[in-house]
């Protein structure tokens, strides 16, 4: 068994990279998506085509574009880094993303499709303030937003480095401004409807490009799971080298930046912004709820999938291979595809990580820029007075600044594994979002100064600590090399999610005069029934 990985390992190092075939396969994928957004965006008339694709999508559809949506750049290229280099502690990646939408199916998706209109304060705002909680709904899901636009364009940013042999900085940073431009040209012209039928064909091929692999890895290890792990360890440079099959080669040191991390995952997806919008494109609470069931299958497979991809690049690739790759970490599962099939399977397996980027950075291009124009300009500045093709105008603007605020941040996280960033952008959505969700939905006694407290008191206790954290200071993979970090942890969590929940319920208590118990009441109607989301689909 050995021999065979010795000559696979040996024919890694002399297979060439083809750049110009990678980029005619790359050019094609660009050509051929363009063309579907081109195509999806014809009848992009009102804000509710441009927002929510004129809530046309069915159960399965809408199923493929939310595993689209979710399955980003991190699950594909930062999960299966980790894996092939912390094994074990890896895979907790996957684990902690899959059980977080068992949290958004019970107590989310289904309460927020029924309540809402286009974006996550439409339904914070219906029994509150309108101005003052829509402002805080809007500040918090472009401060997610942008968190996981850097995750994306980093990975972005590497992946095209290691298809076109590029390692100067110059060349990374013009990379990712390509990404960004090609982004915003996506998202401008395709709106919603686009951008979903671009993450459906990016699932299909994501998951059947990771089968193949995964399939093919089986093989060369006579479909032995335990062969396979074995050949991981033989090649691993851990002491002692079975340690990537347990746990505690990345957490073992600090657990409680496990503990973190994990709260972090587990709550954050149902407090994200991107993932929450998919729910208003389909016509009813129904195929809300079956479009859930069917991302839960898709998502649950490819993660199923990362163990064996993940294993397989440490078996096949080697850990200090991946490391010294341009993209560092992030290159595991090009390099994996380079080690089977050559430059023709790198080519093809590099323009669906691509694609993954793209498909994930315009959804959340098009819900920052939904809840700027929506809830910020149409809502607060002008109070709902907006010409009917204003608030569209506004959200194409904002298309565009975003996209230049995440090529700038993209250009400077180069060289984070893209999973951990990920992570941080879980930890501001669970503490900035989730606690405000979870009061509107089941609370009465929930009022407008709760809410704003708990946004932004969860958003600033994230962010300050992510900025006074090793992330930022003192290590080999900070942004800042110089310097000790003043909060010992790299994931905020498990301090500003309880305290988000905290100053929610203490914003409540102290206020003087409790909000109006009938709107609390119809509310509770509407997300257990749909009453007013089935009227809003039919005018």
């Amino acid at each position: 068994m050995n021999e065979v990985f010795g000559a696979v390992h040996a024919a890694v190092q002399t297979v060439e990279n083809n750049p110009v075939l990678n980029m005619t396969i790359f050019g094609a994928f660009v050509a051929v998506t363009l063309f579907i957004v081109i195509r999806a965006s014809r009848n992009n008339k009102t804000a509710a085509d441009y927002y929510a694709a004129g809530r046309s999508f069915t159960g399965p559809q809408n199923g493929f574009a939310i595993s689209g949506d979710y399955l980003s750049a991190a699950s594909f290229l930062g999960i299966c880094g980790a894996i092939a280099i912390n094994g074990y502690d890896g895979f907790l990646y996957s684990i902690g993303f899959l059980v977080a939408w068992l949290v958004a199916l019970l107590l989310v998706a289904e309460l927020m499709r029924n309540t809402g209109k286009f974006t996550m304060a439409d339904v914070l705002s219906f029994r509150l303030k309108q101005g003052p909680v829509r402002m805080a709904a809007a500040i918090t899901t472009l401060a997610v937003c942008f968190f996981y636009l850097l995750a994306q364009m980093a990975g972005a940013g590497g992946l095209v480095a290691l298809l076109l042999g590029i390692d100067d900085a110059l060349g990374i940073s013009l990379v990712v401004a390509v990404v960004g431009v090609l982004m915003i040209v996506y998202v401008l012209v395709g709106g919603m409807k686009g951008t979903t039928w671009v993450q459906i064909v990016k699932a299909f091929l994501l998951i059947g490009g990771a089968l193949v692999m995964t399939i093919w890895v089986l093989a060369l290890n006579g479909f032995n799971l335990n062969a396979l792990l074995e050949s991981a360890v033989a090649q691993s440079t851990t002491d002692p080298q079975d340690a990537i099959l347990g746990p505690g080669l990345q957490y073992g040191a600090n657990p409680w930046d496990f503990i973190s991390l994990a709260i972090a995952l587990v709550l954050g997806t149902a407090g994200l912004p991107h993932v929450l919008m998919r729910f208003y494109t389909v016509p009813t609470a129904k195929e809300a709820r079956r479009s859930v069931v069917w991302a839960i299958w898709l998502i649950g497979l490819f993660y199923l999938l990362t163990l064996v991809l993940g294993y397989g690049a440490g078996a096949l690739v080697g850990p200090d291979a991946i490391k010294a790759a341009p993209g560092g970490v992030n290159s595991a599962a090009p390099l994996l595809a380079l080690a089977l099939g050559g430059p023709l399977l790198l080519g093809f397996i590099s323009a669906v990580a691509f694609a993954t980027i793209l498909a994930v950075v315009a959804g959340l291009t098009i819900t920052a820029a939904a809840s700027f124009a929506h809830d910020i300009y149409a809502n607060v500045v002008k109070k709902g007075n907006v010409p009917p093709d204003g608030e569209v105008k506004v959200a194409r603007r904002t298309v565009i600044v975003i996209g230049i605020l995440a090529i700038l941040g993209g250009i400077a996280v180069q060289g984070q594994n893209v999973a951990f960033l990920v992570a941080l952008a879980f930890a501001v959505a669970a503490s900035a979002n989730l606690p405000t969700i979870l009061y509107s939905l089941f609370w009465r006694g929930f009022t407008t100064r709760g809410a704003v407290w708990s946004m932004y008191g969860g958003l600033a206790a994230a962010v300050i600590l992510i900025i006074l954290s090793p992330v930022f200071w003192g290590g080999e993979t900070s942004v800042f090399k110089v310097g000790t970090p003043i909060w010992p942890l790299n994931n905020p969590g498990i301090v500003s999610i309880p305290l988000g929940f905290f100053l929610g319920w203490l914003g409540s208590v102290t206020s003087r005069k409790a909000e109006s118990r009938a709107k609390a009441a119809e509310m509770d109607v509407r997300s257990l029934t749909g009453y007013g989301a089935e009227k809003a689909t039919h005018h």
